[in-house]
């Protein structure tokens, strides 16, 4: 049952209709039973003083494009009531028409453009007004008798609205039928949704929280957990072998749905999932149609269902099964698009957006994770609402036509306009080691301000969660994350991977960071440090590149990486052996890479920085001691010996090296490959030749 989450102390802290408002609208969105991500909208009208000091009736709507559970005061449009009012005495009116007339009416210019369903609000004579997408609701109005069970639940409370899409003509039916029925207390939108109102705030909240629980009770009690979905037809994997299946699979996934442009996946196996592919009817069942026109847009008409039968074994006939169904998926919706197709239309992305796989799981996918959630959280509502009508009568959706004709409507469309516009790193996973050091952590920072999503991988864990939380924090959830790894052992390298796979999909840009230095006299190095370099500087580059390489493979839409060398890759440093021979090892391993990678369309380039002190572990260790004595200097005074001795005479800084990061992960550098970029402030005895 949906809990009331109105909290009269909260409330009465609100000043003003307006706030109210949003306090309101908040407690709806939050409960993504009630309403879906982006959808519904709610409105209140009230009286406010003018630019010229008059008492003016403004009703304030939801503005076109946020989201109910976190839009704020300055996401409402208000509108005055005098100049839409007359609107219904209209037989027509076409969209164009409407939005036009709407922008007139608004009482500040500033404010976004007003939701679609404006009218709706505006026609009906209270002073709030709720529409929402409830899951028990769009159950009753996506079953095939639905009209006669809400006769059973709410006798002549409601009023039934046949599907319309929204806008005016949808608008002028539901205040028609309210106004012909004194009882009305709902309207019930038929594939669509709820309306609700009341006088006051609070009232208008309760009775939408009342409506939707008279309906689940209904509904729950006809619900028979045996028979859900056509019951059982496959068991389902474990949880750590689902985990590890998709690890495996969706790397191949997300090349095959990133052929037009790069897409970022996430994993669900949340229990309604699991139950809804495990169903012997689901197949059939999620061909259908799209459980609320709000879905379409961001889940298609469809999701794909792979026919498969769940085999802890199976990854690699589970990959074969993928690529052929997303191909076919991909086909099927080009034919969609030319049979409804409307003049001027330009086809979105033909890859699905759900895909699920029996006994595992759902895949989502987006063009970033944020927007990957999206899909499945709007598909997780799909599957509430294929459960409840189900369990009433049957599922029914819209025609293919107007299905295509919402998912392509201006007025949605119009939405995703309001989005910021996708930067250099978007769509783009970034694996940095050493991402808790001062170069690994600058690095990342710097990726992600255009866009990237980051895997910081690190010995020290608290570093690397720390920097993925600021980065998370700033950009968006899950935008970062941070995983311990020993860059010496495999089985840490190849669990990493697992988890960006999982995480995210795949990866895009390596940054080869990890890191350490030591010195000694030639004759004094021991075998152990020696060995030491050689495993984190060699070896360590070599498993971390390695194993990118056979993923960015598996994806088959190329990748970059990028090593973090040193001033010492082609200058023999003093009292500095292992370390300076290690580092001319990673950059002749970058090189042969690059020879390798160019038919994957997988680059390699290698940056050479000297002497960044500052947040440096490396640097901070007994490593600026041991230099300092190489120099016959203090340790103290290294810095201004290593600017001294450059041709620019500056120092360099953890922010120099992540531009060169940048660059070489970037389209700016897209036919570059196999080369080294010095960052050094012009160290002579260091220039390459």
């Amino acid at each position: 049952m949906v809990q009331s989450l109105w909290e009269q102390s909260k409330a009465s802290e609100r000043k003003g209709g307006l706030e109210e408002l949003v306090y309101r609208s908040n407690l709806i969105g939050t409960d993504r039973s009630v309403c879906n991500w982006g959808g519904g909208n709610t409105s209140s009208k009230t009286t406010v003083t003018d630019f010229r000091g008059r008492e003016v009736e403004v009703m304030y709507v939801k503005g076109s494009g946020s989201d109910l559970a976190t839009m704020k005061a300055g996401n409402f449009t208000g509108l005055r009531m005098d100049d839409i009012r007359p609107l219904f005495e209209r037989e027509s009116m076409s969209d164009e028409e409407m939005v036009a007339y709407l922008a007139h009416c608004m009482i500040d210019a500033k404010h976004p453009r007003a939701s679609i369903e404006t009218l709706l609000h505006a026609f009906l004579p209270f002073k709030h007004v709720d529409h929402t997408h409830p899951d028990a609701i769009i159950s009753l109005c996506c079953a095939d008798n639905g009209q006669s069970v809400a006769r059973e639940i709410f006798g002549d409370r409601f009023v039934w609205v046949p599907y319309v899409r929204p806008g005016f003509s949808l608008s002028k039916k539901i205040a028609e039928g309210v106004l012909a029925n004194p009882k009305a207390e709902l309207v019930l939108m038929e594939k669509h949704g709820l309306v609700t109102w009341g006088e006051t705030s609070e009232a208008c909240y309760a009775k939408t929280i009342a409506i939707i629980n008279e309906a689940e009770s209904y509904i729950e009690a006809r619900v028979d957990a045996a028979k859900l979905f056509g019951g059982r037809k496959y068991e389902t994997l474990p949880a750590d072998v689902r985990r590890q299946l998709a690890a495996k699979v969706m790397p191949t996934v997300r090349g095959a749905v990133s052929d037009e442009k790069k897409m970022l996946l996430s994993f669900d196996d949340g229990e309604d999932v699991l139950q809804f592919v495990c169903g012997r009817d689901s197949a059939q069942l999620s061909q259908v149609g799209a459980a609320c026109p709000d879905h379409l847009v961001h889940t298609k008409v469809v999701p794909l269902f792979i026919d498969w039968t769940p085999d802890a074994n199976d990854a690699e006939g589970l990959k074969a099964k993928l690529k052929e169904a997303i191909a076919g998926y991909k086909e099927q919706y080009k034919a969609y698009f030319e049979r409804n197709r409307n003049d001027g239309d330009v086809m979105f992305e033909v890859a699905p957006r759900v895909i699920l796989i029996p006994g595992v799981g759902m895949i989502n996918t987006g063009k970033s994770w944020a927007m990957s959630q999206v899909s499945g959280a709007l598909y997780h509502r799909a599957i509430a609402v294929m459960r409840g009508a189900t369990a009433l009568g049957s599922f029914v959706s819209l025609t293919e036509n107007e299905s295509y004709n919402v998912e392509y409507w201006p007025l949605e469309l119009y939405k995703l306009t309001l989005a910021p516009p996708e930067a250099e790193f978007s769509r783009k996973v970034a694996f940095i080691t050493g991402g808790a050091g001062g170069i690994g952590s600058e690095t990342a920072r710097r990726l992600a301000s255009e866009g990237a999503h980051l895997v910081l991988a690190d010995l020290n864990l608290e570093g690397a969660q720390k920097v993925a939380d600021d980065i998370s924090a700033k950009y968006g959830e899950n935008r970062a994350v941070a995983i311990k790894m020993d860059v010496t052992k495999e089985e840490d390298i190849a669990a990493a991977y697992a988890e960006a796979a999982l995480t995210y999909g795949g990866v895009d840009i390596i940054v080869n960071n990890a890191g350490l230095a030591t010195s000694s006299p030639f004759a004094e190095t021991s075998l152990k440090e020696w060995n030491l370099n050689m495993g984190v500087l060699g070896t360590g580059y070599f498993l971390v590149a390695r194993e990118a390489f056979k993923l960015m493979q598996q994806q088959a839409i190329g990748g970059s990486m990028v090593f973090i060398g040193s001033k010492n890759s082609i200058y023999a440093g003093k009292n500095a052996s292992a370390y300076s021979a290690a580092k001319a090892l990673e950059a002749h391993l970058a090189r042969c890479i690059a020879a390798e990678g160019g038919e994957f369309g997988i680059r390699v380039n290698t940056i050479l920085p000297d002497a960044i002190l500052q947040g440096s572990a490396i640097w901070n260790s007994n490593w600026r001691n041991e230099r300092a004595a190489a120099y016959g200097i203090e340790p103290d005074q290294l810095e201004e010996y290593y600017r001294k001795r450059t041709t620019l005479l500056v120092n360099i800084y953890p922010r120099d090296i992540a531009e060169g990061v940048a660059f070489f992960a970037s389209s700016q550098s897209s036919k570059t490959t196999g080369c080294m970029l010095t960052i050094d402030g012009g160290v002579p005895a260091a220039f390459t030749r």
